[in-house]
C-alpha cells in the first residue's frame, strides 16, 4: 500500500457519500438522545420513589440496591452525553474533510469500523491499548 492511499480517508467527499455518513451520524444522535431522555426519566422516577420512603441505605435491605440502581442509571446518562459529544465532533470532522482519518497516525479508518462506530477517531491499529498515546490525565 502506498503512502498516499494509507493516509487518504474513506471517500466521503462526494455529496452522496457525505450525505450517507451525515444521515448515519444523525440517526445515531437521535437514538442516543432518545435513550438518554428515557434514562433521565428513569433516574427521576428512582429519585422520586426514594423520596417517598424514609431510606437508610445502611440498614435498609433495599437501600443498597436502590443506590446502585441510581448510580448505574446516572453512569449510563453520562455515557450517553459523552457519545453525543463524540457524534458532534464526528459531524465537525465530516464538514472539515477529516472524517475517516485516524487522529493518531493519520491513516485511514476502515469503512467497516466506521459502519459499526461512526464516531471512531482512530484506526483499528491505533485503537489497540498498546498503540494508544499515553493519557494526559
Amino acid at each position: 500500500m502506498d503512502d498516499v492511499s494509507r493516509h487518504a480517508g474513506p471517500d466521503v467527499t462526494g455529496p452522496s457519500a457525505a450525505a450517507t455518513v451525515r444521515a448515519r451520524l444523525a440517526a445515531d444522535r437521535a437514538d442516543t438522545l432518545a435513550r438518554t431522555a428515557a434514562l433521565g426519566r428513569e433516574f427521576d422516577g428512582i429519585v422520586a420513589a426514594n423520596a417517598l420512603v424514609a431510606i437508610d441505605d445502611e440498614h435498609d435491605p433495599e437501600g443498597g440496591s436502590t443506590a446502585f440502581e441510581r448510580a448505574h442509571v446516572a453512569a449510563l446518562i453520562k455515557r450517553g452525553r459523552e457519545h453525543l459529544e463524540e457524534l458532534d465532533r464526528a459531524l465537525e470532522r465530516l464538514e472539515q474533510g477529516e472524517y475517516g482519518r485516524c487522529e493518531d497516525c493519520g491513516g485511514t479508518i476502515p469503512p467497516e469500523r466506521l459502519e459499526i462506530r461512526p464516531a471512531a477517531t482512530t484506526c483499528v491499529h491505533c485503537a489497540g491499548s498498546e498503540h494508544r498515546r499515553p493519557s494526559s490525565t
